[in-house]
């Protein structure tokens, strides 16, 4: 048996997979070698969170990257795709902590933090090691032997590094700030890790008397009532007649025995509405915040860090916010002070993690400094500097507006978290100390500094662990209890994955990265963050450019999830169609919109579990059979194949053709792949691999290879055409690709046009095609393209009639020179892709008998069908195609006769209308003569 008939019939993705990636490990294909003297080509991995698997989001990104290195890997680039996982903090303290309850009805602080974190570190190794190997299921060409996780070693040194420089250069700081709290995981959170929902809920109006008058009141409308037990003053608008008399004053505020003053605030008070008196909350408020900066008002706390009321709180101490507030309502009714209630749609605060109720909350907590700083550009302005001034580049390139807009606040960033798992702030407090205590216990070592906390006391950074037992000067050193923000470790991925702050061969090499591909809602979170911290440690940016891909949703829009129950499991479209059909569906579905949607059905799985899908992967599963099947029969007729030099003007029209196209759809895609044009890149390929290798090339060269004598040089051209298409579609389709390209390596370990060469022992580590510009054959193109259009137009005329499969047509091309002479070499082709047919071609046509006409711009075809036509559906069918030649005259003629556009429109442009019109008229003219014929035979007697 041949080695092209043991092909199986049909593409089988497992086996593929199952035979090619560990071949591809082996060989050690995807390890990067800085000792290489091949330019470096460097894309770091998101790091997924180890919170659970993948999901389809996952899949499109790290589908676009691999090809991106594949690419550039066989453009001959030291190619190095850095993988990892992310330790993700809060996200996966918080699902451990879930679990911990559900199944031990344990809260962590029963467990202790040594005990949990020893918990989520058992939990990170087994969703680390489920999230790679769901990558080398995708066929993602990472390099394994360098994968680094943001807990890892060396990745806590480039933390402590970087805090310790930033906190010597004063750029992190402690203070007592208003924060988003979490009461249910206890923690602060970034604004970006808020969803916001409406909620249902009401506007209370509360009467807060006016202290010394005769029963005057403000009336102040909250959604809160209460976190009025911590409001320190009342606000109205420095111009509102109805107040001004009152500003200065003080009021009494109800249920608690104080007294707060009236403030007039321009920025807090809209004098048109509601009542325009706004009441102040400063611990508990945004806006009440500053304001409260503002008037310098004292700050009241309410909150315990679990949600539940202080002893600022007086007669509520202890109770929750709900509690609380069904507390404060009723207290207030029966005061008297209650002066309204209503129905009233509020915006709420979720947790991202936890799913509860976000609290504002004055905490103590640790921050970089984003604004300028002592008369130089601060941290926020340098990452802007580096967009702005083109040194990093960001595609599509709306999205640098979300990065400029968010950066140009320069709100200091909260890198404080209060949880257990995670990098431990490298701060140590000292209490009772004086200085010259700190310079004897620290002499002599610059890796050591400190300054005076707010409240007190010392603050102590180390670039290593500071034990006290080391110091030996009597000093208590209490390191802070508080973890970074996940986002501080992620933010030093691009070099502290190369090993800094050594200077390694890697770091020397690789960075700065080449692109990094990401989505668009980790804009702020991430990407500016590593240009800040690259700009900080490396004083270069981390990439060259950033590509934002789209968000996946379902068929209605919404964003998918698997407890929406609409979230489709990546790893179950590879068990039903294979990782070539994800990766191809994922890739053409790329394009530049915001979104992409992905109506989900469902299908059964060989195993019986039925499981969410999408009919877009349909395509991904045809693609491949339809290349497998046209390698398949290439294969097959390679047996005996020689090689040898082919002269280009040589060789058949049809052979000229498809290399010129072949040339072209390289260079397109090479340029697509350039700008990120993923999906322009993967439809183009696939039109050229279906309609032009598949339903052409492959059908006009079967005669030659029946032909010992035409066999050799159809063989060469036949092998080189399908040697292009495995490189090109490689990236795209890797399985499938290398399973053709070792069976064509074994059938012709030799080819190429002009000159055979030997083929790389994988698809994987072959060069790219760059084909000269010599290849490029504009009339054979026109001569090949006159032969399709033909055989479109026999092909339409059978359908449209609903002629008979059988039938034997004899149709006539109706043509001048030298248009006649292209057709007559092309009659065999035609007759082939018509069949069964005899095709002439003639100068003109005997049009006495019944017969059925397509006119085409250079050449009429006359299907003679005696009492086989339908002469009312004929001149139906005229009709309409006279109509849509009018429509499109009268576009040309709309142009033609806009003085703007003629006398501004370059000339070949005009010139080019004006001849399309003359065309299209001329069309017309022979339509109308074959209606007018059509009109006279349906109603003429048979």
């Amino acid at each position: 048996m041949s080695i092209a008939e043991q092909l199986p019939k049909q593409y089988d993705p497992q086996d593929a997979q199952r035979r090619w990636y560990g071949f591809w490990l082996d060989k050690g294909y995807f390890h990067a070698d800085p000792a290489s003297p091949k330019p470096p080509y460097t894309i770091v991995i998101p790091p997924p969170n180890v919170t659970g698997a993948l999901h389809l989001g996952h899949a499109l990104n790290n589908t676009l990257q691999d090809i991106l290195i594949r690419w550039r890997r066989m453009q001959g680039y030291d190619a190095l795709w850095m993988p990892g996982t992310d330790h993700a903090g809060i996200a996966t303290q918080a699902v451990v902590e879930k679990r911990l309850f559900e199944e031990e009805k344990k809260t962590r602080h029963d467990l202790g933090r040594e005990a949990l974190v020893k918990r989520i570190w058992a939990w990170k190794d087994e969703y680390e090691k489920r999230i790679l190997s769901q990558l080398r299921l995708m066929g993602c060409s990472c390099d394994w032997e360098r994968t680094r996780f943001t807990l890892d070693p060396m990745c806590a040194r480039a933390v402590r590094e970087t805090f310790f420089h930033l906190f010597k250069a004063g750029l992190i700081y402690r203070g007592k700030r208003l924060v988003n709290w979490d009461t249910h995981l206890r923690t602060a959170v970034a604004d970006d890790e808020i969803e916001y929902i409406e909620s249902q809920g009401h506007l209370w109006t509360i009467k807060y008397p006016v202290a010394g008058s005769d029963g005057e009141a403000l009336h102040v409308a909250t959604t809160r009532p209460e976190t009025m037990l911590g409001d320190t003053a009342v606000a109205v608008h420095p111009e509102d007649l109805r107040y001004k008399h009152l500003i200065g004053k003080m009021v009494d505020l109800p249920l608690t025995g104080r007294q707060i003053p009236i403030i007039a605030d321009p920025i807090l008070v809209d004098p048109k509405f509601g009542t325009g008196c706004v009441k102040v909350t400063p611990a508990h408020d945004p806006n009440d915040y500053q304001t409260g900066l503002r008037h310098k008002l004292p700050m009241i706390n309410l909150l315990n860090p679990d949600g539940t009321y202080n002893e600022n709180a007086g007669a509520y101490a202890g109770l929750h916010a709900k509690q609380v507030r069904k507390r404060v309502v009723e207290d207030l009714e029966v005061q008297g002070l209650l002066a309204k209630v209503e129905p009233y749609a509020n915006r709420v605060g979720i947790s991202d993690r936890s799913k509860t109720p976000i609290e504002p909350y004055l905490s103590d907590q640790w921050f970089v400094r984003m604004a300028d700083h002592e008369g130089k550009a601060g941290l926020a302005q340098t990452a802007m500097d580096a967009v702005t001034s083109g040194r990093v580049n960001i595609h599509p390139e709306r999205y640098a507006k979300s990065y400029l807009d968010w950066l140009g606040e320069k709100r200091d960033w909260c890198i404080s978290r209060q949880l257990w798992w995670g990098h431990r702030i490298p701060i140590w407090h000292i209490d009772d100390a004086t200085e010259a205590d700190l310079e004897r216990a620290f002499a002599g070592r610059d890796d050591v500094v400190w300054r005076r906390a707010e409240a007190g006391g010392w603050l102590v950074c180390g670039e290593a662990d500071l034990a006290p037992d080391a110091l030996g000067a009597g000093l208590t050193l209490t390191q802070d209890p508080d973890v970074l923000d996940t986002w501080f470790s992620s933010a030093l991925w691009p070099h502290s994955t190369l090993g800094w702050p050594e200077e390694t061969p890697e770091l020397k090499k690789y960075y700065p990265t080449s692109v990094l591909s990401t989505a668009r809602d980790i804009i702020t979170l991430w990407v500016a963050r590593m240009v800040i911290f690259g700009l900080f440690n490396r004083g270069d940016v981390p990439f060259r450019d950033v590509f934002i891909h789209p968000v996946i949703q379902d068929g209605n829009g919404k964003r998918m999830s698997k407890s929406a129950g609409n979230g489709i499991d990546p790893v179950d479209i590879i068990d039903l169609y294979g990782a070539d059909a994800l990766r191809f569906t994922l890739a053409l579905a790329a394009t530049e919109t915001q979104d992409l949607r992905m109506p989900v059905e469902q299908a059964k799985l060989p195993d019986g579990r039925v499981v969410n899908t999408s009919e877009r992967f349909e395509q991904g599963r045809t693609f491949p059979n339809k290349f497998w099947n046209a390698a398949r029969f290439a294969l097959m007729n390679l047996e005996g194949y020689t090689p040898g030099p082919l002269r280009l003007e040589e060789l058949p029209v049809e052979d000229r053709w498809i290399l010129s196209l072949l040339s072209k759809t390289a260079k397109a895609t090479t340029a697509d792949l350039e700008t990120f044009g993923f999906a322009e890149a993967t439809k183009r390929l696939r039109d050229f691999t279906w309609n032009d290798f598949c339903d052409w090339y492959v059908e006009m060269v079967k005669e030659r290879l029946r032909d010992p004598s035409a066999r050799p040089v159809a063989q060469r051209v036949l092998a080189s055409v399908l040697d292009g298409l495995c490189r090109l579609l490689h990236p795209i389709v890797p399985f499938l690709t290398e399973q053709v390209w070792q069976a064509l390596g074994q059938l012709a370990p030799e080819r190429g046009v002009p000159a055979p060469e030997a083929a790389a022992e994988s698809v994987c580590i072959a060069s790219w095609p760059a084909y000269p510009d010599s290849w490029h054959d504009a009339d054979a193109e026109q001569v090949v393209g006159l032969w399709q259009e033909v055989t479109r137009a026999i092909r339409n005329l059978r359908a449209e009639r609903k002629l008979p499969d059988t039938a034997v047509l004899e149709p006539v091309l109706v043509a001048a020179e030298p248009v006649a002479a292209r057709l007559r070499a092309g009659t065999r082709f035609i007759e082939g892709l018509t069949r069964p047919s005899r095709v002439a071609v003639a100068p003109t046509a005997d049009r006495t008998g019944e017969c059925a006409v397509a006119v085409l711009a250079e050449v009429e075809v006359v299907l003679p069908l005696e009492s086989l036509i339908d002469w009312p559906a004929e001149a139906a069918r005229l009709r309409k195609q006279l109509g849509d030649l009018d429509k499109q005259a009268a576009g040309v003629n709309g142009k033609l006769g806009n003085e703007s556009f003629v006398s501004k429109a370059p000339p070949e442009v005009v010139a080019q209308q004006r001849a399309k019109l003359a065309e299209l008229t001329a069309q017309r003219a022979s339509v109308a003569a074959l209606l007018a014929e059509a009109e006279a035979r349906r109603s003429s007697p048979r």
